[in-house]
């Protein structure tokens, strides 16, 4: 009988040729040479009066205005951001007067258009003269014109913090609810209190599900500043360019101007929500391990014999 048994030489490895991908190629510079003509046309259009842009980009009462949409910013988010947390909690509450009292909340501020609110808000000192507290249907304790605690600038804050409280509230209620619910058993087990439970073992775990969404509407909240005309408040950044506009009859650079430093503020902004966002997810990130240095020799391929063959006699 003829027995062949192929030799157990070692397999060749192939280079692998990467895939190539042409239409990026081609998608790409498509892209480039639309970018490059838009900013072309917009550059070398005269009709954008790009020297108003620059003579006003730092007038003093541009300048201003920034700050003072920086505080109606800022100063918003905090008051959302505390009220959100409570009614947040309120609406997991067994408590059924806590649970409905936020809803209803939730309800009346995201079915009412901030405008309108904000017009309300204006008018607290006509609909409500005086501020005053006392027993009911007795005597009265204290009495304060409202004109003279709720300024033009306390009304534009309120208006806007309690507006966005009512959307955060949702974004903190779902943050709370991905985390398991063994987390709170673990905590309750170990003696630990509601609120220690809820600042120590929740918020923290909630966290990387609230902040993206927050951040965007606190870059939402930037561009709703743009509102507070309804109070009336005149200082913020939209007003104060178009102020500038009306009185040198030049309306489309000083709207690019306001437009330059809401994207400079956007930026910056999104910038810190990227930290923000890395040093609660950090937990989260998956680390694989490092390849080894050393290339590990290949698995031997099968070798596979042929069946010997019978020869007749």
């Amino acid at each position: 009988m003829d027995h062949h048994q192929p030799g157990h030489a070692a397999p060749v490895l192939n280079d692998a040729v990467p895939v190539r991908h042409p239409g990026r190629w081609i998608s790409a510079i498509v892209i480039v040479g639309v970018l490059a003509l838009m900013v072309q046309s917009v550059i070398t259009n005269h009709n954008f009066r790009w020297d108003v842009v620059g003579t006003y980009i730092l007038d003093v009462k541009v300048v201003q205005g920034v700050g003072w949409t920086l505080l109606l910013t800022v100063a918003s988010m905090v008051i959302a951001i505390v009220l959100a947390i409570l009614l947040a909690v309120m609406r997991q509450s067994d408590n059924p007067v806590l649970r409905y009292t936020s809803w209803v909340w939730v309800w009346f501020f995201r079915g009412t258009p901030v405008y309108t609110q904000l017009v309300f808000w204006g008018l607290i000192a006509v609909l409500y003269p005086k501020i005053s507290a006392g027993v009911p249907f007795g005597p009265e304790l204290f009495s304060v014109d409202t004109s003279t605690v709720i300024t033009a600038l306390v009304a534009a804050i309120l208006g806007l913090g309690l507006n966005e409280s009512a959307y955060l509230a949702e974004i903190f209620r779902a943050g709370l609810k991905s985390v398991d619910k063994g987390q709170t058993e673990a905590a309750e087990a170990l003696g630990m209190g509601n609120g220690k439970i809820m600042w120590r073992i929740i918020l923290p775990q909630a966290m990387r599900i609230i902040v993206p969404p927050t951040g965007n509407e606190t870059i939402g909240m930037l561009k709703t500043t743009s509102l507070v005309l309804a109070v009336p408040f005149t200082l913020d950044l939209t007003f104060a360019t178009n102020a500038l506009a009306n009185r040198i009859y030049l309306p489309v650079p000083l709207l690019i101007v306001a437009a330059i430093w809401y994207l400079v503020i956007t930026s910056l902004l999104m910038v810190g929500q990227h930290y923000i966002e890395a040093y609660y997810g950090k937990a989260w990130t998956p680390t694989w391990p490092r390849p080894s240095s050393t290339r590990q020799p290949p698995r031997p391929l099968p070798q596979w014999h042929r069946a010997p063959k019978l020869s007749r006699p």
